[in-house]
């Protein structure tokens, strides 16, 4: 079994301008106020983007690539809300909204589904999520980790192979990836799944959830939106909680909100993916943390031994962001990427090698 994890995907504000149907550009940044003047930021650090752009555009190269390495499921964190909702979270700092209309640009990548228990999802309000959750649904991509209330919310998705193979995904949101806990669903209150901490009663509750789902041969996977958006640092208490859900029944943790990698480890045979960073965005030409190279992004794909979840392999496809859209990474940036993710994973055990697809390996005994 072959699975697709994806880091953040946010095609809202610059994204969503240069796509066919771009919705209201107004922002409330501090800095910035129309959504335009990020595409405008791109353009001056790598070149025009043709508008409107095709819906594949911003996945551009990954595309290919997936159909090429063909995974069973196709899973990334959905940081935008889908919809024209002008319900404004005006105590956030960020906001990222797609028209609906553009809601094809999700549905050409085929993905199943789309975690949603992030800090972005409400960023139009409790409207704005309800949209979202209808957008996504409409084009058969499942929504993970919110809901209409927290019974929904908390279901999680239990996705097939195409073998006769249970997947069974739950996604998760901390206070520490910058979740309000006012955005918490509710028994009458549409919201996310979150959890208040990553302490080990917080832990247990999502051991125990799992317990009651998974049957023998399925495999879980939790996806975490949790810690800082900068910084290789994995806490103390997020490898508890992850080894801790490891030992009560998941087999892969699908960490995110870091906007570049973070470490990967191997525990008693399952994957741990502490931060898969940004996907797509449209953050070409902001500086300030060049040192991390958000430009450089990864494609994950875990190899599962199907009938009791264990890691046989990953492979990491490195891309760059240009011009909005995904394009093979080059040679020395592949070797950064390598270098960089070794470095920060050999503390857990793990070293990332080069195979002789380019592409990143984590080898395995």
């Amino acid at each position: 079994m072959i699975l697709f994890l994806g880091g953040d995907v946010m095609t809202g504000r610059g994204v969503d301008q240069i796509l066919p149907h771009p919705g209201e550009p107004t922002l409330w940044e501090a800095h910035v106020k129309h959504a335009r003047d990020y595409v405008t930021l791109a353009e001056a650090t790598n070149g025009p983007i043709p508008r409107p752009v095709d819906f594949s555009w911003p996945w551009g190269d990954a595309l290919q690539l997936l159909d090429q390495l063909a995974p069973d499921l196709r899973i990334v964190n959905l940081e935008t809300s889908i919809t024209s909702s002008a319900d404004v979270a005006f105590e956030k700092g960020v906001h990222y909204r797609m028209n609906p209309a553009n809601i094809p640009c999700l549905a050409t990548a085929d993905l199943d589904g789309c975690t949603l228990a992030n800090n972005h999802v409400l960023d139009f309000g409790r409207r704005g999520l309800l949209d979202t959750l209808d957008a996504l649904t409409r084009v058969g991509i499942r929504p993970i980790g919110a809901g209409r209330s927290a019974m929904e919310a908390a279901q999680p998705a239990i996705l097939t192979d195409g073998k006769g193979s249970r997947v069974i995904v739950l996604a998760l949101g901390a206070p520490t990836s910058g979740i309000p806990s006012s955005w918490a669903a509710t028994a009458d209150r549409p919201g996310i799944t979150f959890l208040r901490d990553l302490s080990p009663p917080s832990a247990d509750e999502v051991v125990k959830s799992v317990a009651a789902l998974k049957h023998s041969g399925d495999v879980v996977v939790a996806s975490v939106h949790w810690g800082s958006n900068w910084g290789y640092d994995v806490t103390s208490s997020q490898v508890e909680f992850a080894h801790r859900l490891i030992d009560g029944g998941v087999d892969v943790l699908h960490g995110h909100s870091s906007h570049h990698p973070r470490p990967v480890e191997v525990y008693r045979d399952r994957l741990i993916l502490y931060g898969c960073g940004d996907l797509i965005d449209d953050y070409e030409g902001i500086g300030g943390y060049d040192r991390y190279r958000d430009d450089l992004r990864l494609l994950w794909f875990a190899s599962l031994d199907a009938s009791d979840g264990a890691v046989e392999a990953l492979r990491m496809a490195p891309m760059q962001a240009r011009r909005m859209r995904l394009r093979h990474a080059d040679p020395d940036d592949r070797e950064w990427l390598r270098t960089v993710l070794d470095k920060i994973s050999r503390p857990f055990g793990a070293r990332i090698e080069l195979d002789d697809d380019q592409l990143l390996i984590l080898p395995r005994p």
